[in-house]
């Protein structure tokens, strides 16, 4: 792994470990005498403290130390952690991320960065009693050689003492060795550092991204051992790291002596040098270690020293060795399970799937034509195969909407803070999964969609008390499927959407002529026109008119669509349809004329054949008491020719209602690699992409909604008074 490979692993963990830190922060709101949320919060904060140490991050490493020292003093109970200092921590954490992204797009911290990190922490600063926390590279200095007299159980070392040798391929991995030494100065002091390079191997042979070093390092601090060793949490697996704590007994060294690859008398005069042994006593534990017979040999492990010492019993430090197995074992075992994957890696294969799909549909194409069995066997094995790979690699790419979601309690927390209204949020269908480009697209407008709900569509406590209803205002996210696509909600039990007000403003606009009749869906379409606002005031959240119309524009090139239903004095929801992946789909392919069109699978109720007479000068059919809507793709897209004298209609649903689509052909079902269309045909009517087929003629694929909506909307009151005042054969 280069550098730049490991500085972007941090970067992408910081980020992940910043999200976990904001929703652990804003639950521990709900629940302020959590322990394990108030630890998660820290082991966040110390992560990245000490993954930026690592780097050599100073101003990372100093500004989120303050935090720590904070976080630490909520550990132990002596700060009641409450929503000021939650604020601030919530602050700290935008703080951080800000000096990340700085970092990673290589800008430096301007003036206002820099002052916005002082306010912080001086801030965080003022819970610990005012004081400043020290934090920075300690200074390395010689210690002075330790003379006291060995006596026979415990070194005189009154600190701690490091035995360190890297593995070799930590330069390659992207780490500095030094840069784990300049992290130990930041909560500690080095008193003496020994530099071993016995295994540094000769210029001829040396590999300039190899690492042979090691170190003896006597160390100050008042920090616990679990602190010293997670510094070194990410060499951990190839270096060796031993740590002895200060007044270790001597025979503790003899064993260290005997574990480290190089000789004693080098490793003992290191000990010495280090001021961690006395001469004398490195003396008596040579000695004891020749009597003994042992000389250059491994000693035995410190657990079975403390057995015969007679200060741990023995089922004590088996049952501890064999939990601590156990635990190490199933974190390997874990982290096997997982793997990042470059996103742009995921896409080419998703690409590559699809390109294998039209190849395996022309193959099958022609097999069928010369009508060689066992061919078309051999295709359709594969073919079989190809859907397991593509639904394999669509997985690949689903990810749970619930991240997505939990992201929008700092903003209702916030918004609903500035605008001084007491909102929760609540969130449903979390665990609902769907293509991970749908999610990231859809952040922006669920923001909008989220703010417009708390600042328009909630009221005042005042209002809403004096209405019968709680003070405190909801605001719903909920997710599920519905027919292959995701249904995403955003809801609020606020006021309502106020429909004389909408469609006067729309009509003083000239959007709409002041005799038109709306329906009432047309008239909450109207929201989402460019510039649109009822809003009396022009508030810092909204009130421009700016926002809605993008968020629609957003949607759609999703291939998606957008509704609205509303109750004045009760609430209103606006639901987003959604497909579950951008990429590949089931489709149902038709004819007309020589052009061929796909529907997604999902949205085929029904397909009926029928002569032409009984379509004939009709847009709508009786189909067993309902009253159902034709959409003549022939006519829709100008085809020349005739049609024929038996035509089939395509029953679909879409938006609730179901609408028939009179085609030529019906062609079979097949899976449809989806690609998008260019700028030219962005605009063409109820068309939401194409697909090359495996004869290789391009297919166009019907927007499905678009056409059932533009549909349902012109012609609502035709079809009634048509069922009501014509006399129509049945369609069975």
């Amino acid at each position: 792994m280069s550098m730049d490979e490991a500085l972007n692993a941090f970067f992408t963990e910081s980020r992940e470990l910043l999200e976990q830190m904001e929703g652990a922060l804003l639950q521990l709101e709900k629940s302020p005498q959590d322990d394990e949320i108030i630890n998660a919060i820290f082991r966040a904060a110390h992560t990245i403290k000490g993954s930026a140490g690592i780097f050599g991050l100073d101003h990372i490493v100093s500004f989120t130390h303050v935090a720590e020292s904070v976080l630490d003093e909520v550990r132990t109970g002596r700060i009641v952690i409450d929503h000021a200092l939650s604020g601030l921590l919530l602050r700290t954490g935008d703080h951080l991320r800000d000096l990340i992204e700085r970092l990673e797009s290589k800008r430096e911290p301007d003036h206002d960065c820099e002052q916005r990190g002082k306010a912080l922490s001086d801030g965080l600063s003022a819970y610990l009693g005012g004081a400043k926390v020290a934090v920075g590279h300690a200074p390395v200095v010689q210690a002075p050689m330790l003379t006291h007299a060995c006596d026979g159980s415990a070194a005189a070392a009154d600190h701690w003492h490091l035995s360190l040798r890297f593995g070799k391929t930590t330069i390659q991995d992207g780490f500095d060795p030094l840069s784990f030494l300049r992290y130990l100065g930041t909560f500690g002091q080095i008193l003496h550092v020994e530099t071993l390079t016995d295994n540094v191997p000769r210029l001829a042979e040396l590999e300039p991204d190899e690492c042979h070093l090691g170190f003896e390092v006597s160390y100050k601090t008042d920090a616990d051992k679990a602190k010293i060793e997670s510094a070194f949490d990410f060499v951990r697996e190839d270096s060796e790291v031993r740590i002895l704590p200060p007044g270790s007994k001597v025979s503790e060294y003899v064993s260290l002596i005997g574990e480290l690859p190089e000789s004693d008398l080098r490793l003992g005069d290191m000990l010495v040098r280090c001021g961690t042994l006395t001469q004398a006593e490195l003396d008596a534990a040579l000695d004891t270690q020749t009597a003994q017979g042992i000389e250059g040999k491994a000693v035995e492990p410190l657990g079975q020293m403390l057995v015969e010492g007679g200060q741990v019993h023995a089922a004590v430090v088996h049952a501890a060795l064999a939990k601590q197995s156990n635990a190490r074992e199933g974190g390997r075992s874990t982290e096997a399970q997982m793997l990042r994957v470059d996103a742009s890696k995921l896409d080419h294969l998703i690409d590559l799937v699809g390109e294998l799909i039209i190849a395996g549909a022309g193959a099958l194409l022609v097999a069928r034509k010369h009508r060689i069995k066992e061919l078309v066997q051999a295709t359709a094995a594969v073919s079989s195969l190809m859907e397991d790979v593509r639904d394999s690699a669509l997985n690949l790419r689903m990810v749970q909407i619930g991240g997505t979601f939990n992201r929008f309690q700092r903003v209702v927390r916030d918004v609903s803070e500035e605008l001084g209204k007491d909102i929760v949020l609540s969130i449903s269908g979390a665990e609902t999964e769907l293509d991970k480009t749908v999610v990231e697209r859809l952040g922006d407008p669920l923001t909008h969609l989220v703010r417009n709900a708390i600042d328009h569509g909630i009221e005042s406590a005042e209002v809403r008390m004096q209405a019968g209803k709680p003070a405190q205002a909801t605001v719903t996210l909920h997710a599920h499927h519905e027919a292959g696509s995701i249904v995403v909600e955003v809801s609020d039990d606020g006021g309502g959407l106020p429909k004389e007000r909408i469609l006067r403003k729309a009509i003083e606009r000239g959007l709409v002529a002041p005799d038109a009749v709306l329906s009432e869906q047309d008239i909450y379409q109207l929201i989402f026109q460019p510039g649109f606002s009822t809003a009396e005031q022009v508030s810092n959240l909204s009130g421009r008119g700016v926002g809605m119309d993008v968020v629609k524009r957003n949607i759609m090139a999703l291939r998606g669509n957008i509704d609205v239903s509303s109750t004045e004095g009760v609430g209103t929801t606006i639901s987003i349809r959604l497909p579950l992946t951008l990429a590949i789909i089931d489709g149902f392919l038709m004819g007309v004329g020589k052009s061929a069109y796909v529907v997604p699978l999902n949205v085929v109720v029904e397909c009926i054949e029928m002569s032409r007479e009984k379509t004939a000068g009709k847009d709508w059919l009786d189909l067993r008491g309902e009253v159902l809507p034709l959409v003549r793709l022939r006519e829709l897209y100008d085809i020349e020719g005739e049609p024929g004298r038996r035509q089939n209609v395509v029953v679909v649903k879409g938006n609730g209602t179901r609408v028939g689509l009179v085609v030529d052909q019906l062609m079979g079902e097949l899976q449809t690699v989806i690609k998008p269309l260019g700028k030219v045909f962005q605009n063409v009517r109820g068309v939401g992409g194409f697909t090359i087929l495996g004869s290789g003629q391009v297919a166009l694929l019907l927007d499905v909604p678009n056409l059932v909506r533009q549909v349902t909307h012109s012609t609502d009151s035709t079809f009634l008074h048509k069922r009501q005042g014509a006399s129509t054969e049945t369609v069975d």
